[in-house]
């Protein structure tokens, strides 16, 4: 028994480590507002605090007014209008689309 959940904890932690690498291998996925292929990602954040992890960083909308989005980006607060580009952290942020309560974002790694 004991090979066996030795075994079973390996091929997890490994499948586990192989999802976490998925944007950064070439692959791409897609889920609800949410899409990654190998260099970047693109998220619609919809209402005041929703929030998302995008390449390992926690990204989460403070709000939008006035036409600009503020935008937690691991515990750093920037703000974006549509077709603007900031940096934060390790992520570059492109704001593709601000309106109402929502944001689009296209991140890339710094």
């Amino acid at each position: 028994m004991a090979t066996t959940t030795r075994t079973t904890r390996l091929t997890a932690g490994l499948l586990a480590g192989g999802i976490a690498l998925v944007p950064l291998a070439g692959c791409s996925f897609t889920s609800q507002n949410f899409s990654c292929s190998a260099s970047s990602c693109t998220v619609t954040l919809d209402g005041q605090g929703s929030e998302v992890e995008i390449l390992g960083t926690t990204v989460a909308l403070g709000g939008v007014q006035d036409g600009r989005a503020t935008i937690s980006v691991g515990g750093a607060s920037v703000s974006c209008g549509q077709g603007e580009s900031v940096t934060a952290g390790p992520l570059a942020l492109e704001c593709t689309s601000v309106s109402g309560d929502s944001v689009e974002l296209r991140a890339t790694l710094n």
